[in-house]
């Protein structure tokens, strides 16, 4: 029995960090298992927010890459390609905007959302303004029937759904109206207790050593009010907390208590926290060496997954030009 399909991508705008790693990747792992998954690597879409500076693209695309092959992806069990390797998600792009009004894509959630976050940048382009057309484009040229999403990107995927159901109202049934998978997204955050972010520099790089991980983790605000060892803590308050949640989730109980009832000091939690990263990181560093020391073998994992993908697009490219009655 053949299994279902699942399309799903991220951008190459530079290193990943524990918290796309928790949020999406470890997810992604699991799911190539049980489901015939296709993970693109969207460089055009990199291109909606960053055209005017595109110097680091090609080595941003590289090291996604292997930030994926390090987390466990692989290439035996999944299909890992470059967006713009496949030209037909271009096409279809083209051709579903003609059916696309304007207004479905300036009410998606993100769009005003990412204007007042980015004001001051010229973004008021055809291309972000379309980037959700872009993103229906990517998933519906695999006929996806699921991908996996927070709550928060439900919007996106309802105007993937609205798209394909407008399309088969005019044309036909041709293109299939993705699910949701929808995933718990286990939240991070950053060292200072703001959302973990590049941007701010308070993120623990997936790609950092043993040395790098115990000196973020020393970096972590705890709780303000606690001064001695002896003194009660909050650990609700506190980010080393907040990652022994996820990273002990055994001991959890044990720590919070001893935390409340001064009997465990921030050093040690520390400490024990920094073990418990570095023990969940070295499998990661290990392939990630693989990796690095062969280019060869990431050249030949792009080139395989774009035939593959190319073979499948094709097919549904070819589907809806008939569909729409244009001449080959």
């Amino acid at each position: 029995m053949a299994r279902q399909r699942i399309m799903s991508g991220m951008r190459p705008t530079g290193r990943l960090h524990l918290g796309n790693y928790l949020g999406a990747l470890e997810n992604w792992v699991r799911l190539q298992d049980t489901y015939d998954c296709f993970f693109a690597i969207v460089d055009w879409h990199a291109l909606t927010t960053g055209y005017e500076d595109t110097k680091d693209l090609t080595a941003n695309v590289r090291g996604l890459l292997v930030d994926w092959l390090s987390a466990g992806l692989d290439p035996e069990r999944c299909t890992m390609y470059l967006q713009s390797d496949v030209k037909e998600i271009a096409e279809l792009h083209l051709l579903l905007s003609m059916i696309t009004p304007i207004a479905w894509l300036e009410r998606v959630p993100t769009y005003k959302e990412q204007l007042q976050q980015l004001e001051g940048r010229e973004i008021h382009t055809y291309g972000f303004l379309g980037y959700p057309m872009l993103q229906a484009a990517d998933i519906l040229i695999f006929k996806a029937g699921y991908v996996p999403v927070g709550e928060d990107q439900l919007p996106h995927l309802e105007l993937t759904r609205e798209v394909a159901r407008r399309f088969n109202s005019i044309y036909g049934p041709v293109l299939p109206e993705p699910q949701a998978l929808l995933t718990e997204v286990k939240l991070l955050p950053g060292v200072d207790g703001r959302k973990m972010s590049k941007s701010y520099g308070n993120d623990i790089p997936m790609s950092a050593d043993e040395a790098v991980v115990r000196q973020k983790v020393q970096m972590m605000i705890t709780d303000p009010a606690r001064i001695r060892k002896a003194d009660p803590g909050h650990p609700d308050v506190c980010t080393v907390h907040a990652f022994h949640k996820i990273f002990s989730s055994e001991r959890v109980q044990e720590i919070a208590e001893g935390c409340v009832k001064g009997a465990f000091g921030c050093v040690q939690c520390k400490r024990d926290l920094a073990d418990r990263l570095a023990g969940r990181i070295g499998p990661l560093a290990e392939r990630r060496r693989y990796y690095e020391s062969r280019p060869e073998v990431l050249d030949d994992i792009l080139a395989a997954g774009r035939d593959k993908a190319r073979k499948w697009a094709a097919e549904t490219v070819e589907e809806v030009r008939r569909a729409m009655r244009i001449q080959q």
